[in-house]
C-alpha cells in the first residue's frame, strides 16, 4: 500500500498523533480545514500488565487500527523513543512504537517521527515542559473544555507539532 498523499488546500486534513507505550498508548486526532485546526478525538489504548507482552502488542495494534479505520486520518505523527536507562524498558517501548507505526502504515498513511523534546518545544515553547504544561497548552490551543489525560494530550501534542511542521496555518476552530 502506498501512503495517502496530503493535499494542503481547503479540504479537511486529519492528523493522528501517537504517544506509544507498552501499558498506555495515547492518541489524538486533529483536523485542519483552511487555516482552522480543531479537535476530533483523543484517548488511550490500555493494556493489562499481567497479560503476555506479545498479546499486549496485539492489543495496541488492534486498538490503534480501529481508531485509524474509524476516523480515517491522512497522516500520522509518532513520538520517538527517549533513551532509557533500563534496556528492557527501551526494548518494550520500541516494540510498542513499532506496532503503532505498523498500524498507520497498514492503513496507507504516512508517518513522521518527532522527539518528545521537539514536540514540547513546538507546542509549549519549552522543550523541557512537564506533562501538566503540555496538557494545559493542548487544551488552550484546541479550545477544549476539559483537560485530556496526559497520554492523550501527548498524542494531541504530536499531531499539533506535525501540523506546524507541515507548514499548515494554525488557529483554533471557533
Amino acid at each position: 500500500m502506498s501512503p495517502r498523499s496530503t493535499i494542503i488546500n481547503n479540504r479537511e486534513i486529519r492528523i493522528i498523533g501517537i504517544d506509544p507505550g507498552s501499558r498506555v498508548t495515547g492518541y489524538g486526532i486533529i483536523s485542519k480545514i483552511g487555516p482552522q485546526i480543531g479537535f476530533v478525538t483523543c484517548g488511550t489504548v490500555r493494556t493489562d500488565s499481567k497479560t503476555a507482552f506479545s498479546l499486549r502488542l496485539l492489543e495496541i495494534h488492534e486498538g490503534l487500527s480501529e481508531v485509524i479505520s474509524h476516523y480515517q486520518p491522512d497522516t500520522a505523527a509518532v513520538e520517538d523513543m527517549f533513551v532509557s536507562r533500563n534496556p528492557n524498558t527501551a526494548l518494550k517501548l520500541g516494540q510498542a512504537r513499532g506496532v503503532a507505526i505498523l498500524a498507520a502504515l497498514q492503513a496507507g498513511i504516512s508517518v513522521q517521527d518527532y522527539a518528545a523534546r521537539f514536540i514540547k518545544q513546538m507546542v509549549t515553547g519549552y522543550g523541557n515542559a512537564d506533562k501538566d504544561q503540555v496538557r494545559n497548552m493542548v487544551r488552550d490551543l484546541l479550545e477544549l473544555n476539559n483537560l485530556p489525560s496526559s497520554d492523550a494530550a501527548d498524542g494531541l501534542a504530536a499531531a499539533i507539532c506535525h501540523a506546524y511542521q507541515m507548514g499548515l496555518p494554525f488557529s483554533a476552530a471557533s
